[in-house]
């Protein structure tokens, strides 16, 4: 369980690091610096949608743990949908460096929460 909550709360400040990254290279009508209420809305958003892989990595129930699955491959494609991001706005290094770090960290979430819902690892030690 605190493997799987630590890599959920990795995966958050690696996102709220994508949103400050984005804020510096704001360009037009999009979140930045200047306007400091729209970036607290949208790390406010961030930290609300969070919430159920933060919730659901403090239960067993292999049912519980399929969903968060499921809602973690939703926030590793977001972070692989950035990752072309970086290729193409100017000055995009810092951004394709926060969205592969992000898709690492949110992959490697996936990985834990897969592995500790695993059949072998649950009936492993009863077999001996």
């Amino acid at each position: 369980m605190l493997k799987r909550l630590t890599f959920v709360c990795v995966t958050l400040c690696v996102a709220i690091v994508a949103v400050l990254v984005a804020a510096r290279h704001s360009t037009g009508n999009t979140i930045s610096f200047k306007e400091p209420l729209s970036l607290y809305i949208a790390i406010g958003l961030i930290v609300v949608l969070f919430l159920p892989p933060f919730i659901l990595s403090f239960f067993e129930n292999p049912v519980l743990k399929s969903v968060n699955v499921i809602y973690q491959s939703l926030i590793v494609f977001s972070f692989v949908g950035l990752i072309p991001v970086g290729f193409l706005i100017p000055d995009g290094s810092s951004t394709l460096i926060v969205a592969v770090l992000g898709t690492v960290a949110s992959l490697t979430s996936v990985i834990v929460t897969v592995r500790s819902h695993s059949i072998l690892a649950n009936y492993s030690s009863d077999v001996r």
